[in-house]
């Protein structure tokens, strides 16, 4: 299974959350990141969304196997190591690989960086696939909070990339390619190519699984699971419990640890809102348009 999206939109949790299917899943984390660890993963990514497709996949699709068949490499990652910190990521990951090999998992990849390459994952190795839609000014307000700027240059980089999926918008992407671009405007045209790939998706993959973070968030338990039933996923009392836990009112609804899973959902789809000034709330919708139509209505942004 592949559950990917844009970045910052709940791949985390919804992954967390169908791993904890009693039907044996095996969360990986981020294989096409360039900061995944060479012991999961021997293949290394200078860039974010690396686009693998049928003419370039030569190299990628035997170490893709290996992972998503839970074969650690330990060789690779003993070349890798620089500290403590390492020798017990390696450690922990080596021994979480063959946990699930030996319980005979499938692969739960969550991974929002293999959105573009998402089609192949899924054709090579026969992967049901959940792709998050995230408001287009939660992902904005998100990217704001924590200053994570992108660097357009690694899409011009990819010609196959941008004649495949990012052509209509080569303008935009070439004048954010400069430093120093508002990191508002940056987000909101990245949030445009990659839900326009998404757009794309929905159109050829029917088959797949759609689903807004803000369903999720606002109608936990029901959501979850009608997507457990169209996965075909066994849903079970420690799957409730985890919804319960990490969707609580109690929690934060924006947590300054960016990897966390918790959140007080209902607050967080909203949390935008004391994020953005209303100019720059005006600039994601204007920026956004029309794509932002496609997945939300008037009433999604509020009063």
């Amino acid at each position: 299974m592949l559950v990917t999206g844009a970045h910052r939109t709940g791949t985390g949790w919804v992954s967390r959350v169908l791993a904890m299917s009693p039907s044996r899943l095996g969360y990986i984390w981020e294989p096409f990141s360039p900061r995944h660890r060479p012991g999961t993963l021997p293949l290394e990514f200078d860039r974010y969304f690396q686009y693998v497709c049928a003419e370039n996949c030569a190299g990628y699709a035997g170490p893709l196997a290996d992972t998503i068949a839970f074969r650690y490499r330990p060789l690779a990652e003993l070349r890798s190591l620089r500290s403590p910190r390492d020798a017990g990521r390696m450690v922990r990951d080596w021994g979480v690989f063959t946990y699930q090999r030996r319980r005979g998992a499938a692969a739960l990849l969550k991974d929002p960086i293999a959105l573009f390459s998402s089609e192949w994952l899924a054709d090579t190795f026969d992967l049901d696939v959940v792709v998050l839609i995230r408001h287009p000014a939660a992902f904005v307000a998100s990217l704001k909070t924590r200053n994570w700027r992108h660097s357009f240059q690694g899409f011009l980089d990819q010609p196959l990339l941008m004649r495949d999926f990012l052509h209509p918008y080569e303008e935009e992407i070439r004048y954010h390619a400069v430093k120093g671009r508002d990191i508002v405007d940056e987000s909101a045209v990245l949030w445009k190519l990659l839900y326009s790939a998404v757009a794309r998706f929905q159109e050829k993959r029917p088959d797949w699984n759609f689903v807004r973070l803000e369903d999720l968030s606002r109608n936990t338990l029901p959501a979850f699971q009608k997507l457990y039933a169209d996965l075909g996923l066994e849903w079970g009392e420690k799957v409730e419990e985890f919804i319960r836990a990490t969707s609580s009112a109690r929690n934060l609804a924006v947590d300054s640890d960016p990897g966390s899973v918790k959140r007080n959902s209902a607050a967080h789809s909203w949390s935008w809102k004391k994020q953005l000034a209303p100019e720059e709330l005006e600039r994601v919708r204007a920026g956004t348009d029309p794509l932002w139509k496609r997945f939300y209505s008037e009433a999604d942004w509020g009063e």
